[in-house]
């Protein structure tokens, strides 16, 4: 669910109890979930560069992160999650529609 305000995206995944629901699961995030216990890009150390390893799994990463990224982009096409984005208390029911509706046709 939306949370209030300008909330750190860290602070709302462990408030919201997914944490819970994806245990044994790898879930992928973004630099602003360092310390979370997602799978997020090797960072840079000042004076030191990436090591090869670390800019290889960053790219693998990249790859997957940029499919999440088109996909929430195309479901932003929906009128239906236009219509809902003004009022954040029914989103996620409206975003879980259009994924279950898009799956369905995908299958199709």
């Amino acid at each position: 669910r939306p949370v209030p305000g300008t909330t750190a995206d860290a602070r709302a995944w462990r408030a919201s109890g997914l944490a819970a629901s994806c245990e044994g699961v790898t879930v992928l995030g973004d630099g602003a979930y360092i310390s979370t216990g997602l799978i997020v890009p090797h960072r840079k150390r000042p004076g030191r560069p990436l090591l090869k390893g670390e800019e290889e799994d960053n790219a693998a990463h990249r790859k997957v992160r940029a499919r999440v990224e088109h996909v929430i982009g195309r479901m932003k096409n929906y009128k239906i999650l236009r219509d809902c984005r003004q009022r954040g208390d029914k989103l996620h029911h409206a975003v879980q529609a259009v994924a279950h509706m898009h799956n369905l046709a995908f299958a199709a």
